[in-house]
This record gives C-alpha cells, sequence and structure tokens, in this order.
C-alpha cells in the first residue's frame, strides 16, 4: 500500500484542480492520498467525485500557524469540515490571505519589480491566495528562475525584504481546535529551514503534551540528519511518523508519492479519527 498523505490542489497553491489530483494519483500508483489545502476544504467535493477505483481519499487541510514568531503547518485530518469553531479560525486566515499578497505586491513595487496585483489574481485562479502565487508572478516576470528561489531573505522568506505576515493561528488553539472536530493533527516539515526558522523540539514536546500526534519527517525539504533526528524525537515523544510528497503539481519539483506513509501509521491515523473517514473511490467522473 503506497499512502501520500500532504497534497495541494488549484484549491490553494497547487497547479492539478481536485479532479486531477486524485486522477493523477491514481496513475502515480498510489492507494491511498490526501487532500491539504490551505486552510481551505473546497476542493472535496470535485475531489470525491472523480475519484477513480482503487483510490482513498483522506480529507484535510494545511492549517497556517505560529508560535513564538515563527510561521509553521499543521497538517489536519479527518476533522468535520462543518464543526463551527474550527471552520470560523479557517475563514479567519483564509481572509487574511487577500491583503496579505497585497502587501507583498506593494512591497516587491517599491522594490522596483513591476507585479501587479491582477497577475497574482489570475495566478491564483480562484485559491486560497498565498506566497507561492506571488513566487510563480516573480518567475514568469524573470525575477527568479524557481519559484523555491523566491523564497529567500532577499524576496518572500519570513522576514524578507517582501515579506508580509498574516493571520496564524497558535498551534496550541490549533490542536484543539482539529481534536474537537475529530481530526488528527501531525505537524508539517519540521527541519525544514531553508523556509525559515523552525520550531525547538522543546515546543514540540509540547505539542504532544497537548494532542500533537505526529510529525511529518520524510519530507523533501528534510536531509538525512534532519529525518535520524526527527524519527528520534518521534520515538521519544511518541508521536506517529509520516511521509509525504507535498505535491504542488508543476509549482514544486517533487512527484506524487515521491516520499509516503507507512500503511500502519495511516491505519492508526484513520484509528484516532472521529470527524471523518476515508472515501473510498467508486470510478468517479
Amino acid at each position: 500500500m503506497r499512502v501520500d498523505l500532504h497534497c495541494h490542489s488549484t484549491a490553494s497553491d497547487g497547479t492539478d484542480t481536485p479532479a486531477e489530483l486524485v486522477r493523477n494519483a491514481a496513475a502515480a500508483g498510489l492507494d491511498v492520498v490526501a487532500l491539504t489545502d490551505h486552510d481551505t476544504t473546497r476542493g472535496y467535493a470535485a475531489a470525491i467525485a472523480a475519484l477513480p477505483e482503487g483510490l482513498t481519499l483522506v480529507t484535510g487541510a494545511e492549517l497556517s500557524c505560529r508560535v513564538d514568531g515563527i510561521s509553521m503547518h499543521m497538517l489536519a485530518y479527518l476533522f468535520d469540515p462543518e464543526e463551527p469553531e474550527l471552520l470560523a479560525e479557517r475563514e479567519l486566515v483564509r481572509d487574511d490571505r487577500v491583503p496579505r499578497a497585497k502587501g507583498m505586491v506593494a512591497k516587491l513595487n517599491a522594490l522596483g519589480v513591476p507585479v501587479a496585483w491582477e497577475q497574482v489574481e489570475r495566478i491564483a485562479a480562484g485559491g486560497s491566495v498565498g506566497r507561492p502565487h506571488v513566487a510563480t508572478a516573480l518567475v514568469e516576470l524573470g525575477v527568479v528562475p524557481t519559484v523555491s528561489d523566491a523564497f529567500t531573505e532577499e524576496w518572500l522568506a519570513d522576514g524578507g525584504r517582501a515579506f508580509v505576515e498574516k493571520h496564524e493561528t497558535d498551534p496550541f488553539e490549533a490542536i484543539r481546535l482539529v481534536k474537537n472536530a475529530g481530526g488528527v493533527c501531525v505537524f508539517a516539515h519540521p527541519a525544514a529551514a531553508k523556509r525559515g526558522r523552525t520550531v525547538p523540539e522543546a515546543r514540540i514536546a509540547e505539542m504532544a503534551e497537548a494532542g500533537l500526534d505526529g510529525i511529518e519527517v520524510d519530507h523533501m525539504d528534510h536531509d538525512a540528519d534532519a529525518r535520524d533526528r526527527l524519527r528520534a524525537l518521534a520515538k521519544d515523544l511518541g508521536l506517529l511518523v509520516t511521509g509525504s510528497s507535498d505535491y504542488h503539481g508543476s509549482r514544486k519539483d517533487v512527484a506524487l508519492g515521491a516520499y509516503t506513509t507507512d500503511p500502519e501509521v495511516y491505519g492508526e491515523i484513520t484509528r484516532r479519527a472521529t470527524g471523518a473517514f476515508p472515501v473510498p473511490g467508486t470510478g468517479g467522473a
């Protein structure tokens, strides 16, 4: 069984529609794929409608969080998408994305980069707008060669020249909200140092005490040393270990299923969840 628990669609900052994502996941030989768009569940219906036979969909979201001034992401799986408290918090985060992106455009303009809000809006195509859309605009303008090259202190990285903060949820509150909605929480790419400052292990230990279920270890932004360290940390804290592609379609150079989660860990995630259940494919449209 091949399980990829971190993928994005055009509902946020991926380039595959939700329907294309599940079809491509099946073509890549996956048995289970999670749709974890940023702070939104808008892709669920289309993904479920197109779900091929033999592929199971895990519904989820990647929640924007911040602790001690450090941005981090929390993968939430199989929660009730209509639970009022978590829904309200997701909407608060999502609603702050547009003014934030406009602020980054204004900073880039002040730096002499002729990016326009209309360009970013076109790239987002109705999805939850974020830094990857602004980064794609910089690629289109020839300012940087790739999206990853835009995530530096020179441009859009945390604290960078064109960085603008947005509302982000306290991770301890995120854990409470997700658990209250029947979901499971996994800290996404916790050692991705090239994205900016990372959360200290002592803080991760506190999150484990607060109900964190796992940490994403096998990820393209973690080298071998980071993976070894995170596995040891997970063992010490009794946390589940996951692996995922963090697939964004053509926006990132990583394939579906490039990193996967052990089927036994996937089974434990489904056992812990009470807010929703994995959706088996029946040969969608």
